[in-house]
């Protein structure tokens, strides 16, 4: 879609002075599919030249905000974390062309803060942290599940950046299960529930979204059983914060989150890990 009100593209390696009607431009997935009326420039971070994934010498992961989708899922094919397998899974949640994926980033789908967006799912399962950037200069850190705050909102200050968001090594050596659902095929997410297992300590995360406004991670220092499971979700997620659209009712995204957390917590507690993940 043509934005007929932007009147100008910077480029973010200028530095550019915020202003009124400014706009961060990652892959402009979302910014060009509806109209934009409020917006008048352009801030373009295509040539920021970051990397798109990488790994810190304390075996935790830096995703940069412009890393694309496609990046992702190219990378996690060659990466042997247990883990691993949660960001080809996150990647096949969206729904979108093979050309989004081509285009679409990381950030840009973590700024947007739809409930439904699976980098928002990937990142806050895996206990992940952002790195956010102020036009000063001036930077903070802040856990993805705090980062948003409801449909379509964030922590973000006027102008503020979401550099990177980076993932701690210990969270990547953990088990996973995931589990999503849709009210037709190829729908967009009602409820998208992941778990992790920590192998030294045995503890259990689990993270709810898509079904709700925002991410819910619960953890429990030994796997919970299934009332105790039930009991946490029902007292972390209050009812208005049940996401209500066309795509499912609150009281359908209830149950469909607590009938994938108990399949969660059964895959991760009673089924010893394959083959596979064991050598990972």
């Amino acid at each position: 879609m043509d934005l007929n009100t932007v009147l100008e593209v910077r480029d973010a390696r200028q530095h550019v002075p915020w202003r009124t009607g400014d706009a961060y431009l990652g892959g402009g997935t979302y910014l060009f599919s509806e109209p934009q009326p409020h917006l008048r420039r352009l801030v373009d971070l295509g040539r920021m030249g970051w990397e798109p994934v990488t790994r810190l010498p304390d075996g935790s992961l830096e995703i940069a905000a412009t890393c694309t989708i496609a990046q992702l899922s190219r990378f996690a094919a060659e990466y042997p974390a247990p883990a691993a397998p949660l960001f080809e899974q996150c990647c096949r949640a969206f729904l979108a062309s093979f050309k989004i994926w081509n285009m679409a980033t990381v950030g840009g789908n973590l700024c947007n803060g739809l409930p439904a967006g699976p980098m928002i799912s990937l990142t806050a399962a895996l206990d992940g942290t952002c790195l956010l950037q102020a036009q000063d200069g001036s930077r903070r850190r802040v856990k993805v599940a705090d980062f948003i705050t409801g449909a379509g909102r964030k922590d973000l200050g006027e102008g503020e950046l979401l550099r990177s968001v980076t993932l701690p090594a210990r969270a990547l050596t953990c088990r996973t299960a995931f589990r999503q659902v849709s009210l037709y095929g190829l729908g967009r997410s009602g409820a998208l529930v992941i778990g992790t297992l920590d192998p030294l300590d045995g503890s259990l995360a689990v993270t709810v979204t898509a079904a709700t406004v925002r991410p819910f991670r619960l953890w429990f220092p030994l796997p919970p059983t299934a009332g105790v499971l039930r009991g946490a979700i029902d007292r972390a997620v209050a009812g208005h914060e049940w996401f209500d659209d066309i795509h499912g009712l609150p009281a359908w995204r209830r149950h469909m989150a607590l009938r994938l957390a108990e399949e969660i917590r059964s895959e991760l507690t009673t089924r010893p890990p394959s083959p596979k993940e064991a050598t990972r």
